[in-house]
């Protein structure tokens, strides 16, 4: 069922308010180091530039820095070149399988120059991309709920894996009560992507722990934590269980929250049209594109 209505939105911090309104990670110096990074990476650029801001000027190195999906190592070299920058020594957590299949070889690894090679696994070379931070790397290696968190704060924590509507709650469930309460960035990298609804809907529904602070396009909406991720906010956010009707009614409760200024009422729509065009599905490769609006 969806969360009552009368649990309240939790308001973000009025310093952090300052900061993210000005979008520091679009500041000259911030675009201009991490285009010295050339590890591959599907993100966009301003994405690429919210992960080293977010690392190097917003991290205290109060916790640990989390990518749960790191593929190849774009995003994280991010995280681990911003710490690096910041010199807290920030520990950098990579999560993955580490497999690639041919085409996304193809699209990804071999377009960025990447010599072509055999077989599906991509470990030796996300460490070795990520060899200039070989000390502060921990590599998990695996299908991350059956990973889990091993323990320690978490300062930011990058979602590139709830693929599956089990699986946010299972990630959800794990990683998010390790985060601090106003310190703590989640992340969310596929959050207007149209093929993961439940993403919209997971984040409305613990809306009493985490307020929207910014967007970098494509897709990625980061929250900040504002109160301890306790087990009745988890049980709040179960989304895999949640019909159509209550996630269309969740995401566009959260499109109502997110700040008028972002203007991604259009994405939102486009979510909502991907949810009726795919009823029932959960998973987010299985989903079909929505319909074009009419012009």
């Amino acid at each position: 069922m969806s969360t009552p209505s009368s649990v309240p939105v939790a308001p973000p911090l009025p310093e952090a308010c300052a900061v993210f309104d000005t979008k520091p990670w679009r500041a000259p110096e911030i675009v201009a180091a991490e285009a010295r990074i050339t590890v591959p990476t599907m993100l966009a650029p301003q994405e690429r530039q919210f992960y080293y801001w977010a690392a190097r000027d917003w991290a205290r190195g109060a916790g640990a820095q989390v990518d749960l999906g790191a593929f190849a190592g774009g995003s994280t070299a991010r995280f681990a070149a911003g710490a690096q920058a910041a010199g807290h020594g920030a520990t950098i957590h990579a999560y993955d399988r580490f497999t690639a299949k041919e085409q996304t070889k193809q699209n990804v690894l071999y377009a960025a120059g990447v010599a072509p090679f055999e077989g599906r696994d991509i470990l030796p070379l996300a460490q070795s991309f990520l060899a200039p931070w070989a000390a502060q790397m921990r590599y998990h290696v695996g299908h991350i709920p059956d990973l889990g968190w091993p323990g320690g704060k978490i300062e930011l924590l990058a979602v590139d894996a709830a693929k599956i509507a089990t699986t946010t709650d299972l990630i959800a469930a794990q990683f998010f009560p390790a985060l601090i309460p106003g310190r703590s960035l989640l992340i969310q990298q596929d959050f207007l992507h149209w093929s993961q609804p439940w993403l919209a809907a997971q984040m409305w529904r613990m809306r009493s722990a985490f307020a929207p602070v910014a967007h970098a396009p494509r897709d990625t909406v980061a929250f900040l934590c504002t109160a301890p991720v306790t087990p009745e906010i988890i049980e709040a956010g179960r989304i895999s269980q949640a019909s159509d009707a209550e996630l269309l009614a969740d995401i566009r409760a959260m499109r109502d929250a997110l700040p008028a200024a972002w203007g991604l009422n259009a994405r939102i729509r486009k979510t909502v049209a991907a949810l009726r065009t795919n009823p029932g599905v959960r998973i987010a490769w299985q989903m079909q594109p929505p319909p074009a609006p009419a012009p």
